[in-house]
């Protein structure tokens, strides 16, 4: 969050670290808070939800999957895919909420 911050949140997404194989963004901003909140922050001391648009044509080629539940819905990118994904993304990328 620090990196888009600092790059006045035009910038693309960090490349995934090497045991995250998969960039995984979800679909509903509720789910990302839970993730975030009630995940990341046990995980990691802190989480963070953003928001951004992608171009539509470019999503069709990610299936839309389940993880950790039935409600939570999102799109499996594998990491190798992050800079064209990057490409694709619209405007600038929002923080929405910030949890420690």
């Amino acid at each position: 969050m620090g990196l888009l911050r600092e790059l006045n949140w035009r910038a693309s997404l960090p490349p995934r670290l090497p045991e995250q194989p998969v960039f995984y963004p979800v679909l509903d901003e509720d789910c990302a808070i839970k993730i975030a909140r009630d995940w990341n922050v046990q995980r990691s001391g802190a989480g963070f939800v953003t928001r951004f648009g992608v171009e539509w044509d470019f999503l069709s080629r990610y299936p839309v999957r389940q993880a950790g539940g039935r409600t939570i819905l999102g799109l499996w990118v594998s990491a190798a895919d992050l800079e064209d994904f990057n490409a694709h993304i619209v405007g600038e990328i929002q923080g929405t909420h910030e949890f420690r």
